[in-house]
């Protein structure tokens, strides 16, 4: 697996249509300053989250882990094919989250830790859309009291840890799902659709 950057409209950004958007997002090298916790066994978490949810291109799925690295919850829904946003991403998580799992604000240190695998046409280098989701994973996680976890793609390629360099070739995009035959406790029930149906419409509508 290879980690990079990929050709976009960066050299654009500091233009005054995209500056609303252009703050929306974060950098590889931002985003590896701000300490995000590493993941113990990523493929594990990876092949968990693919097998409950079969995510397909445009499909996002957001997962709460305990401490110990234990699936709490997760949900999944697909992405409009509209302009990639910090803010409406943000949205969309936070409102998955609220839908699966109680807040933690009243705590003073997060214990809990939300981390996005999002499932994406080509391949593995970072994006505009994955600073986008990155902004968004982070505000939601302040929003809802958690520490903001790992971001992963999955492509054809397989999947990516961006901002650690770590992957694997499978699953993939178009992977069938592994069976849990690993899994200490039966797949939790997995959620889909639901008020980010509503927010992405209204966000597509401006």
């Amino acid at each position: 697996m290879t980690f990079g950057f990929a050709t976009s409209s960066a050299a654009s950004l500091s233009t005054p249509a995209s500056d609303a958007s252009a703050s929306r997002l974060l950098e590889p090298a931002e985003w590896a300053a701000a300490g995000i916790p590493l993941l113990r066994n990523p493929r594990e978490v990876v092949s968990g989250l693919h097998a409950r949810h079969h995510p397909k291109p445009l499909t996002a799925v957001v997962a709460v882990l305990d401490p110990d690295e234990r699936l709490r919850a997760s949900a999944s829904f697909t992405r409009r094919a509209t302009p990639a946003d910090g803010w409406m991403f943000r949205n969309a998580l936070l409102a998955q989250l609220r839908r699966v799992i109680p807040h933690d604000l009243r705590r003073r240190t997060p214990v809990r830790t939300a981390v996005l695998l999002y499932c994406r046409e080509g391949d593995a280098r970072w994006t505009e859309e994955d600073g986008a989701w990155m902004w968004g994973l982070r505000d939601a996680c302040t929003l809802h009291g958690l520490r903001c976890g790992a971001y992963i793609t999955l492509t054809h390629d397989g999947w990516q840890v961006l901002g650690e360099g770590r992957g694997g070739r499978r699953p993939n995009a178009h992977s069938a799902p592994e069976p849990f035959a690993t899994s200490e406790a039966p797949p939790l029930a997995p959620r889909t659709g639901g008020p980010v149906s509503e927010v992405l419409s209204r966000a597509a509508a401006r």
